[in-house]
C-alpha cells in the first residue's frame, strides 16, 4: 500500500479484507485465523508506516484474548480443574513441551531456541479445537469435557510459558540466579493477583452489579485489563501473564459473563490483527528454514497429541474408543504457537509459522476422520466394547 495513503484508509481495507476472510472461512469450514495469517504472509512489506499502528492494535487484541480468557477462571475453578486433569496435563507437558525441546536440541539448536520451539510445540489451538467441536456436534461427546479440560490446563500453564519466554530469550546465556529472579517475579505477580481478587474485587460485586449497564464499565474493565497487563510488561514478564491475571481477579466479583459481553466487541475488532500481524513478521523469500527439523517436529507433534489423548483419556476415565477420538482431535496448532512466535528472531519466525500451518490443516484433517479412525482401532484393538459402544451400535 503507498505510504502516503492515510492510516484509517489502510485499516478500513485491512478490516474489510479480515470481513472476506471471516465470511469465506465460515463457508468453507476453516478456522478464520489460518486466513488472517496467509494473508498478512501475503501483504508483507506492503504496509509501510501504518504496520507499527497495526502492530499496537494486534497487540491490545491478544491482551484482551486473554483476559477474557482470564474471566473464565475464579480461583475455585481453576483450584477444580486442575486437581483433575493434571495427570493428563502433566503428560501433555512432557510429551509436547519436552520432547519438542529434545528434538531441536538433537538438530543442534542452542539451548534457548530448544525451549522457544518447544513451546510453539505444545499447545493445542483452543479456538479451532472449540470451533470443530460445536460444528461437528460433539460437544456432548464423552471426550469433550477431557478435551475442554486439557485446553483449560494449557491455558493456564501457556500465560507462564510466554512470560517465562519473554524474560529468558534476550540471547543471553540462562543462569541460575536469573531463572530464579525471573520465577520470584512471576511468584509475586500471580500472589498480588490472588490477594487484589481475594480482598479487593470479591467485595466489589455489588459495585459492579449496580453499574453493569452503565456507558463507563468498559472503561473499568479494560482499564484494569491494560494496567495489569502494563504493570507485567514493567517488569519484565509478558503481557499476555498479567492480562490473564487481571481477568482472574475480576472473575472474583461473580458477574464474568457481563463483563466478557462488555470487552468481547473490541477484541473481535482487534484480535485478527494480531494473527494478521504475526504473518506479515513470517518471510519465505528464502524457502523453507531447517526443513528436516520441521517434518520431524511436525510429525511427532501430531503422535504426541494422540498418545496424550489415548492414555490422558484412559486416566481421566474415558473409553479407549473415546480416548482415541480425543487423541485425534488435539493435533492442530494456533494462538498460542503464533503468540510464543512472536518472540523468536525473523528466521525462526518463519519456520514457526510453516510449522503453525501444517500442523492446523493436518490437525483439522484428523479432527475430521476421528470418529472412523476411533472406531477402526476399537474394532480391531479393543474386543470388549463398553456401554457406549453398544449403544453406538445398536443405534
Amino acid at each position: 500500500m503507498p505510504e502516503s495513503w492515510p492510516f484509517l484508509l489502510v485499516g478500513g481495507i485491512t478490516l474489510f479484507l479480515f470481513f472476506i476472510l471471516g465470511f469465506a472461512s465460515r463457508k468453507l469450514k476453516l478456522p478464520s485465523v489460518l486466513g488472517f495469517i496467509l494473508l498478512g504472509i501475503a501483504l508483507a512489506g506492503w504496509l509501510g508506516k501504518s504496520g507499527e499502528a497495526l502492530h499496537y492494535i494486534a497487540e491490545i487484541g491478544i491482551v484482551l484474548l486473554f483476559f477474557i480468557l482470564g474471566l473464565e477462571f475464579p480461583l475455585q475453578r481453576m483450584r477444580d480443574i486442575s486437581i483433575r486433569i493434571w495427570p493428563a496435563g502433566l503428560l501433555d507437558v512432557v510429551l509436547n513441551l519436552g520432547v519438542g525441546l529434545l528434538i531441536a536440541l538433537l538438530f543442534g539448536l542452542n539451548l534457548v531456541t530448544a525451549i522457544l520451539i518447544g513451546a510453539v510445540v505444545y499447545a493445542s489451538s483452543s479456538s479451532i479445537t472449540l470451533k470443530m467441536l460445536e460444528e461437528k456436534k460433539r460437544l456432548a461427546s464423552p471426550e469433550a469435557e477431557f478435551i475442554l479440560a486439557l485446553l483449560i490446563f494449557e491455558d493456564l500453564v501457556a500465560p507462564v510459558l510466554v512470560s517465562f519466554l519473554a524474560g529468558v530469550y534476550t540471547g543471553a546465556e540462562i543462569s541460575f540466579p536469573s531463572l530464579g529472579f525471573l520465577l520470584v517475579k512471576i511468584l509475586a505477580i500471580t500472589g498480588g493477583a490472588i490477594l487484589i481478587a481475594l480482598y479487593g474485587f470479591r467485595k466489589l460485586s455489588v459495585f459492579v452489579e449496580r453499574y453493569l449497564e452503565a456507558d463507563f464499565m468498559p472503561l473499568f474493565t479494560i482499564g484494569i485489563a491494560f494496567a495489569y497487563a502494563g504493570l507485567a510488561m514493567w517488569l519484565g514478564l509478558s503481557e499476555v501473564l498479567g492480562a490473564f491475571l487481571a481477568g482472574v481477579m475480576l472473575s472474583e466479583t461473580g458477574r464474568s459473563k457481563e463483563l466478557e459481553h462488555l470487552v468481547m466487541p473490541v477484541r473481535n475488532i482487534t484480535l485478527p490483527f494480531f494473527f494478521f500481524w504475526f504473518g506479515t513478521t513470517i518471510s519465505l523469500a528464502e524457502g523453507i528454514p531447517m526443513a528436516g527439523l520441521l517434518a520431524v517436529l511436525a510429525v511427532w507433534s501430531l503422535i504426541a497429541k494422540v498418545l496424550v489423548g489415548f492414555y490422558g483419556g484412559k486416566i481421566y476415565g474415558l473409553s479407549p474408543r473415546a480416548s482415541v477420538r480425543a487423541g485425534l482431535s488435539l493435533g492442530q496448532r494456533g494462538e498460542f504457537s503464533a503468540i510464543i512466535a512472536t518472540l523468536a528472531p525473523p528466521q525462526l519466525r518463519a519456520f514457526c509459522g510453516i510449522y503453525i500451518l501444517i500442523t492446523a490443516f493436518a490437525g483439522i484433517y484428523m479432527f475430521n476422520k476421528a470418529p472412523k479412525w476411533a472406531r477402526w482401532v476399537n474394532d480391531r484393538f479393543f474386543c470388549k466394547p463398553g456401554p457406549e459402544i453398544k449403544a453406538e451400535k445398536a443405534s
